[in-house]
């Protein structure tokens, strides 16, 4: 009889026979499983708001060009610097627009350094091949550093989070920069310079180029968008490691 009151006093008919332990998982299993499931849809959205990388096939079949990419400065600067840059990186953004003025103004134009680009197309972004392409075709009308400051500028205009189809926006900025909108636009159409981009993207691998802005400072490489002040560090130290230059050597150019 006790044992039929406590059965009734938990909701049991009485005659029903109860358990000491019911079976299955756990309240803490489910838990745990809930906290996975939730864990796995957060990197799933994490994922799915990443950048995707669009895979560039290069082209086997076009010609080998030496990779001269441009210059800006004097023949004669004792040193040289390239940059390795994807005109879609917002690092290459930042020192294009914020620090690259002062190496001109200061470095460049008083003769100390010579300034080399060179396009080195990232795969993670879809649209910088066709800003190589529109910067090379103006550089067909010799504007390629008017190009070249507007691309930068303006990233937010034509990058991939702004537009699929970038020709457009890209193509308003070369209008605005005066360019034969004819001659740029067959250029464009025909991609008449991809070899040469595809040569730059070709040299920078060989020199072990992995990120973009990249510098080389008369052989020194140096993987970071770095402000004036370290870059004239960078510099001096070229400068002090330079050999002395003959007068025949100072009027060669590269």
């Amino acid at each position: 009889m006790a044992k039929q009151g406590r059965d009734a006093g938990q909701g049991r008919r009485p005659g029903v026979v109860g358990t000491a332990k019911r079976g299955g998982p756990g309240r803490g299993f489910w838990i745990a499983l809930g906290a996975l499931a939730l864990v796995g849809i957060t990197g799933l959205s994490w994922m799915a708001s990443r950048p995707k990388a669009v895979a560039t096939r290069l082209d086997p079949n076009l010609p080998a060009i030496r990779s001269e990419g441009y210059v800006i400065g004097s023949a004669s600067a004792p040193v040289e610097v390239i940059e390795f840059a994807d005109f879609e990186c917002p690092a290459c953004g930042q020192f294009a627009t914020l620090t690259e003025p002062d190496v001109r103004t200061r470095l460049v134009n008083t003769g100390q350094v010579r300034f080399r680009f060179m396009d080195f197309p990232l795969s993670m972004h879809k649209n910088t091949w066709d800003a190589s392409l529109a910067a090379a075709c103006a550089n067909d009308q010799g504007k390629f550093w008017q190009m070249h400051d507007a691309l930068f500028a303006n990233q937010d205009r034509w990058n991939g989070e702004a537009t699929g189809r970038p020709r457009g926006p890209i193509g308003e900025l070369a209008k605005a920069l005066g360019l034969d909108m004819t001659k740029y636009n067959g250029c464009m159409d025909a991609e008449t310079h991809r070899a040469k981009v595809q040569s730059h993207l070709t040299e920078g691998e060989k020199r072990g180029v992995q990120s973009t802005p990249t510098f080389v400072f008369n052989g020194l490489v140096v993987p970071s968008a770095i402000p004036y002040d370290a870059f004239k560090k960078y510099v001096d130290g070229a400068l002090k490691a330079a050999p002395v230059r003959t007068d025949s050597a100072a009027g060669a150019t590269r």
